[in-house]
This record gives C-alpha cells, sequence and structure tokens, in this order.
C-alpha cells in the first residue's frame, strides 16, 4: 500500500487526490488520520501533498487534480509554461480548462468551462496536462492586446512549439471563438512580410553584434511590460514594431501609453520597424548608436 502510495504520488508531483487513495484501498478513517499525523498536507479540496516539500510544478499540478478528469492548464498559465508569456508572480491564479458541467470554484485556480479539448488540443508538460501552444494561443487572442498576442506568436515560432498550420487549422475548427478574427489578421499579415517578429528580433541583435555595439538583454520585464531588448546602465529600451496592427490607430494609442508609462520609470524607448532591419539597417544603427552615447552616464543630453 505505502509503496503504490507512494509512486502514484511521485508521478504527480508529489500529490495525491482523495479519490485516488480510496481507490487503492485506504479508508476514509486512516486518510483522516494521515491527515491529522501530518503524513498527508491538504493543498486543494481533496487534493494532498505527500510531506511538507513543494515541488516547483505542485500548484499547477495541484488546480488540474482538483478540476478532475477532462482539466488541462490553459491560457495564461499554458502559456507561461510553454515560455510564450514572461513568468508571473505566484500570486496569480492558474488557469484551468474545465468541462462545461463543472461548477465548482476553487481558490487560486481560474477556471474557463469548455467542451472537452480534442486529442490534438491538449498535450502535457512535465507530466501535467496542458493546451498545446497552438491551443494555447487561440485560447490567448481573446485575453491579450495585439502587441502581446504578436509576441507569444513570435515566440512560439522561435521555439517551434506551434506551427502557423498548426494554428489555422485550429482557428477553422473553432470559427465562432472570441479572438479568432485578431489571431487570423495577425497570421495573414505575418504571411506577407518580408521577416516574421522572431526573424526581425534576431537580425537587429545581429545587426547590434556586428557593429559592436553593446549587447543588450533580451525580451526583458519592465514595470509590467515585456520590453524586446533593454540596455539596463543606458535605461535605454528598443521596440520591434512588428508586421500587424501597428496601424490601427487604438494600436497607436496602446504603444504611446506604453512609451510614455516607461519613460515617467525612466526608460527611453526607441521603436524600429522591420523594414529598416531589413532595408536600411545603417541609419538605424547611427540612430541607435546615437542614442546610446546620449543615454550613457556621462554622456550628454543633446
Amino acid at each position: 500500500m505505502e509503496a503504490r502510495i507512494a509512486e502514484l504520488a511521485a508521478r504527480q508531483h508529489g500529490l495525491i487526490t482523495r479519490a485516488q487513495l480510496l481507490a487503492l484501498g485506504l479508508g476514509s478513517a486512516a486518510i483522516t488520520y494521515r491527515l491529522s499525523s501530518a503524513r498527508l498536507w491538504p493543498v486543494q479540496r481533496g487534493v494532498y501533498r505527500m510531506g511538507p516539500l513543494v515541488s516547483p510544478r505542485m500548484r499547477e499540478m495541484a488546480a488540474v487534480l482538483a478540476c478532475g478528469r477532462g482539466a488541462a492548464i490553459s491560457h495564461g498559465s499554458a502559456g507561461r509554461l510553454w515560455q510564450l508569456l514572461p513568468l508571473a508572480p505566484e500570486s496569480v491564479p492558474i488557469d484551468i480548462l474545465v468541462p462545461t458541467r463543472d461548477r465548482h470554484r476553487r481558490p487560486g485556480v481560474r477556471g474557463h468551462r469548455s467542451a472537452p479539448l480534442a486529442p490534438g488540443e491538449v498535450s502535457t508538460f512535465e507530466g501535467i496536462p496542458v493546451t498545446t501552444p497552438a491551443r494555447t494561443l487561440l485560447d490567448l487572442a481573446a485575453e491579450l492586446g495585439a502587441r502581446e498576442l504578436e509576441q507569444a506568436l513570435a515566440r512560439a515560432e522561435r521555439l517551434g512549439v506551434a506551427s502557423r498550420e498548426e494554428v489555422l487549422a485550429l482557428v477553422a475548427r473553432h470559427p465562432g471563438k472570441r479572438g479568432v478574427w485578431a489571431l487570423l489578421a495577425l497570421l495573414r499579415a505575418s504571411a506577407a512580410a518580408p521577416l516574421t517578429r522572431s526573424e526581425a528580433e534576431e537580425r537587429f541583435l545581429e545587426l547590434v553584434r556586428r557593429a559592436r555595439l553593446p549587447n543588450p538583454e533580451a525580451n526583458v520585464p519592465v514595470r509590467g511590460y515585456e520590453v524586446d531588448f533593454l540596455w539596463r546602465r543606458e535605461r535605454l529600451a528598443v521596440e520591434v514594431d512588428g508586421f500587424a496592427f501597428h496601424g490601427s490607430a487604438a494600436q497607436f494609442e496602446r504603444d504611446r501609453r506604453r512609451d510614455a508609462e516607461l519613460s515617467a520609470a525612466g526608460v527611453q524607448v526607441m521603436r524600429v520597424t522591420w523594414r529598416q532591419i531589413s532595408s536600411d539597417s545603417v541609419a538605424m544603427l547611427v540612430r541607435l548608436a546615437q542614442t546610446l552615447a546620449r543615454c550613457s552616464p556621462g554622456g550628454h543630453p543633446h
């Protein structure tokens, strides 16, 4: 009995459910005794950890186990597991897709009711059920702004975890889902662009190195935003404006508000486009070098 319990918990990041313990033959009184003697520690209702140690993925695993069969990590939490989004503090709830019949609320869990996921829409990450990167992008399209969605798509492309064909197939399968049109517009625009966002960022970094300018940090969180490149000493951020949405009035306003908030935090923002990177790189590098010199400690403000 002990070996079977330990083996099952080891596969679940040190967790086990009440239903699983009962199925293994442990009675209710024995479970109560283990809880009172601190051999089991409650994590979620009906979900326990084996001992005081906490594993790095225990929150995600506990959320899935608490939500039952068919549940999977989704939306922002899945985006962070697949490295499509920047990390978030532990106070942020775990996003879970749950069957439509599920109505229960659980602490630290943000439930998203959904029809059962198709086989091609769910995967595992370190043994935890999670929506595939393509399905994650589809879900995020309903929640992210245009720029954030563009960055998530670029990361998926750069990491090779979701192909354009996979995302388009999901869009065709869920034509009425909220956010689909934004994702479609982004995919169509990217197909017509000479450089994808990830290619533009890689080309930009290559140009900076060839010009022997100081190396920046890439994809850095600053005041709640993720900037494409940051020269921390000079307090200069460079944003690579992508191929979609940036001509709209709404996106223009969002970008300027973002720039103003970063500027108020003491970070100057310089914007470059993929056309400047691909066709006018010399002028772009001159402007960057001048801005770095002006922003460096001891540099001239004008």
